[in-house]
């Protein structure tokens, strides 16, 4: 549904077809209308207020997350980019193709304690010692608790997260989902006010666009 509503017009031939020839446009092309997709199938198909109730006081690991994907009948990936949007931890979605960053996703808390991942490289890879890094481990659903500062060498020593692995069964994307312990929010940073975690509904309200009743 995301791909019809988003990339009906788009080309080749004037829009958005089911066949596989039709589908395919280029890599990297086809990475941004994955992710679109996603994105809009999270904000329709998992209201807010319904998809909280789900995750607020539950213990969270990739179990929960595809239990909750099936539950909602959403891939994986975009249940994975709601929870990032609703959750109030420290998290981070890091998505990884053909061995190099496609994109980051943050939560509002995340991004209120300036938290992301460092970056080493242009293409980035997946840093040394991390669980992403580990080509033997290609399942990590349970978690493995890490120095925070493994991926962000600006926190505290003391400071640990906790890291998750999803790796398709094509092998070729990954998936990594790092939760982070809590942190003092840096008031002079307001960039989170920006944030990119509302619903449709609220993009429609924000532009003008008030229901019909």
């Amino acid at each position: 549904l995301g791909h019809f509503v988003l990339h009906r017009a788009q080309p080749p031939e004037g829009g958005f077809n089911c066949d596989k020839s039709s589908v395919y446009s280029g890599s990297d092309t086809m990475a941004v209308i994955e992710r679109e997709a996603n994105v809009f199938a999270s904000n329709l198909l998992m209201p807010g207020d319904v998809f909280g109730k789900c995750i607020n006081g539950s213990h969270v690991d990739l179990h929960l997350l595809s239990d909750l994907a099936k539950q909602f009948d959403v891939s994986f990936e975009a249940l994975c980019i709601r929870f990032i949007q609703h959750t109030s931890q420290r998290a981070i979605l890091v998505c990884w193709d053909n061995g190099y960053l496609d994109y980051e996703s943050r939560s509002r808390a995340a991004v209120m304690t300036r938290a992301k991942v460092r970056r080493t490289d242009d293409p980035q890879e997946p840093l040394p010692n991390t669980v992403a890094a580990d080509n033997s481990v290609a399942q990590e659903w349970n978690g493995i608790t890490l120095s925070a500062a493994v991926w962000r060498a600006e926190e505290a020593p003391y400071m640990k997260l906790t890291e998750f692995k999803h790796t398709y069964s094509e092998r070729d994307r990954v998936l990594s989902l790092l939760l982070l312990e809590s942190a003092e929010p840096r008031p002079w940073d307001q960039s989170w006010q920006d944030g990119d975690s509302f619903d449709s509904y609220d993009q429609f309200i924000s532009n003008g666009q008030l229901p019909v009743r």
